[in-house]
């Protein structure tokens, strides 16, 4: 028995440095948006920043303020206000009588066959004037150069879409264990260093920032095609790079911003709504994701119970490092790269992979039950 858990185990492993390896070549080719060098104010295109809201005058009254400093000579912020019951409406009012280049379109009602977003973005859209469009939630917050630094970038590489990953503000141990797993896991599946190449299936959509040129966004039939999509963000990407534009990803480095789900409570209820869209409501999907999350995330942290522990001999040594990728039994420098992207995380959230693990199967099994 021993004999099997050692193989296994340093199958385990050995797919775990691959991966490693893979992640670490990878995320060094993404662009930064840090190190791109901002257009000039007669580079600068026109840009229509979209945003939907609804019930957020929490997440409004910290990142409108951002939204409506940035550097940039000609640009407009269209928030469409769908139906929202608290103080929303009143606080975009306020911020409209300062900011001449924002735009407040209230709605009322939802058409039938539609989702609230979706419409609400779609709404945004048929007042926007801009040549370019950016797409983000109502609870984040941008960098004052973000968008020329946005648009540098879309500009020198040639693609049609920019999408960002965000720096999470984490606060508590849930948030801290569970998110920072979740987003390394995010980074495995989506393999953002592939996203920009025109043969490579994979494909994203973040709704933190998603910057699309206008002209391939109405080619692609805008988000009437994403009508009643759940993770509309994620299929836009999807509806980009099966449309023959060109799209890519980029590290924000903090440019970014959003405190994501609060509180173990917020995680649960805002993974689970988005888990079993994302599996594309297919069950042997969602059951093979539970499968994997089990035989790699959680299985080789038991290496060092199940395998001999002489490690002298190939299988055992091999083996008993299984659960190494994941968890590291020597302290991280307190300074370490790898934990930079997430500064908020300290060495012990990674260490309590398993527990993160133990919470996100639940997660998406939940989102089945739903």
């Amino acid at each position: 028995m021993h004999s099997f858990w050692t193989g296994l185990l340093g199958i385990l492993a050995f797919l775990w440095i691959i991966a490693g390896v893979r992640m670490l070549w990878g995320m060094a080719i993404v662009p930064r948006l840090t190190a791109i060098t901002p257009l000039s104010d007669a580079e600068c295109p026109t840009v229509s920043i979209l945003v939907a809201a609804r019930d957020e005058a929490a997440g409004l009254a910290r990142s409108l303020p951002t939204l409506l400093a940035q550097d940039y000579p000609h640009y407009e912020v269209i928030v469409v206000d769908d139906r929202s019951s608290d103080s929303t409406p009143r606080i975009l009012e306020e911020f409209a009588r300062l900011h001449n280049n924002l735009r407040v379109i209230p709605l009322t009602e939802l058409p039938p066959g539609w989702l609230g977003k979706s419409h609400a973005l779609a709404t945004a859209h048929a007042h926007a004037t801009g040549d370019w469009l950016i797409f983000t939630d109502a609870d984040v917050r941008f960098a004052p150069d973000l968008v020329r630094r946005a648009l540098a970038s879309a500009k020198r590489t040639g693609w049609d879409h920019l999408t960002t990953f965000f720096t999470p503000d984490m606060a508590g141990f849930w948030e801290k264990t569970v998110l920072s797993f979740f987003l390394f896991s995010l980074i495995l599946w989506l393999e953002p260093w592939k996203v920009s190449d025109p043969k490579s299936r994979r494909y994203a959509g973040s709704g933190a920032f998603q910057l699309l040129r206008r002209s391939a966004y109405e080619a692609i039939g805008t988000h009437r095609r994403l009508a009643l999509e759940v993770v509309e963000d994620l299929k836009l990407g999807k509806l980009v790079k099966v449309g023959g534009f060109r799209s890519g990803m980029a590290l924000s480095d903090g440019m970014v911003r959003v405190r994501w789900h609060e509180g173990l409570h917020g995680i649960i209820h805002g993974l689970t709504k988005n888990s079993f869209a994302a599996c594309n409501y297919r069950i042997s999907t969602l059951a093979l994701n539970l499968l994997l999350l089990f035989t790699f995330q959680i299985l080789p942290y038991s290496g060092t119970d199940l395998c001999p522990r002489d490690t002298t001999s190939f299988g055992g040594g091999f083996g008993s490092c299984a659960p190494h990728p994941a968890t590291p039994r020597r302290p991280l420098p307190r300074n370490s790269p790898r934990l930079r992207p997430y500064p908020s995380a300290r060495r012990h959230h990674l260490q309590l992979h398993p527990a993160a693990v133990s919470v996100r199967c639940p997660i998406r099994w939940g989102a089945d039950m739903a």
